[in-house]
């Protein structure tokens, strides 16, 4: 089950402005502090922690970098209570109950442990599975924040070595050392051994010029005009006491929305009529109104 040292040398990105490049063919709209950390990932073999708050483009990076990279995409979702069985392996036991059952021969008990405790009954998790593919991988650990310290250290080893030991069937080595995205939205602070091992980026809002870019490429025939104006409005928005600020997902469905309804170009009284698109609490949407109000008196 042990395997080869992991391969070393293999570069998918030639240099920072190449990576931005590619991204930007992905849709996605990185600038260069972004795009050179994905590029010392790829040359160092170095996980990535990416924190911010949410809705400002974490995730999407990894899933950009994979569809640049024609590499597959692996993705373990965190969540509190996610603990070995479900991001490195579990035996199927229904399956070894099934095997014991059928075993009709004398067979002794270590014969019979050393059957059912073989590859046919493994369950592969995302972290497990991204070590022994021997194709291109970007292994995503979304919200890695939500999980307790104890399974935070599960993935010490992984991104340590490139590897997960098994005691029943020894320590299974990377073959291709995967690209690795951790998300986090700064809900609680993350261990220090687990920092130590990552490069840092921390993803805001975009400024004025980015998301305004971001609009005009991710939104299908939207004018240069009304883009402008959807990337300032939310701009100024963001600046309120919000419960929750509107993300760059929300800014691309409330750009589609004015998009349908024919707006070109949008005004105080259109801002407010589809402000439950852009912000999710009552609170929110009456300040923001508000604010709007005010600034088209």
């Amino acid at each position: 089950m042990t395997g080869s040292n992991a391969r070393a040398g293999e570069r998918h990105f030639a240099s920072i402005p190449a990576v931005r490049a590619g991204l930007a063919g992905v849709d996605y709209i990185a600038d260069d502090r972004i795009a050179g950390v994905v590029y010392l990932a790829d040359r160092l073999g170095k996980p990535v922690l990416v924190e911010g708050p949410a809705g400002t483009g974490k995730t999407q990076l990894a899933k950009s970098v994979a569809q640049m990279a024609g590499s597959r995409l692996i993705r373990l979702q965190c969540y509190e209570g996610l603990d070995e069985s479900k991001a490195l392996y579990e035996w199927n036991y229904r399956k070894q109950l099934l095997r014991i059952q059928a075993e009709q021969s004398p067979a002794s008990w270590h014969e019979l442990e050393e059957d059912i405790f073989s590859e046919a009954f493994l369950l592969t998790r995302p972290l497990l599975e991204a070590i022994r593919t021997e194709d291109p991988v970007v292994l995503l650990i979304d919200e890695i924040d939500r999980v307790e310290l104890e399974t935070e250290a599960l993935l010490l080893e992984v991104l340590s070595e490139y590897q997960v030991s098994i005691p029943e069937l020894g320590t299974v080595r990377a073959t291709r050392v995967p690209m690795v995205f951790l998300t986090s939205n700064n809900t609680r602070e993350l261990s220090e051994a687990l920092k130590r091992r990552c490069l840092y980026l921390h993803v805001d809002y975009p400024d004025l010029a980015r998301e305004r870019d971001i609009v005009r490429r991710r939104v299908d025939g939207i004018s240069e005009e009304l883009a402008d104006q959807v990337a300032r409005i939310v701009r100024s928005l963001r600046t309120l006491e919000l419960r929750k600020s509107p993300s760059v997902a929300e800014t691309l469905d409330w750009a589609r929305t004015l998009v349908v309804l024919g707006v070109e170009s949008i005004d105080a009284a259109q801002a407010r009529e589809t402000l439950h698109v852009l912000l999710k609490y009552r609170q929110d949407i009456e300040r923001a109104a508000k604010e709007l109000l005010s600034a088209d008196a």
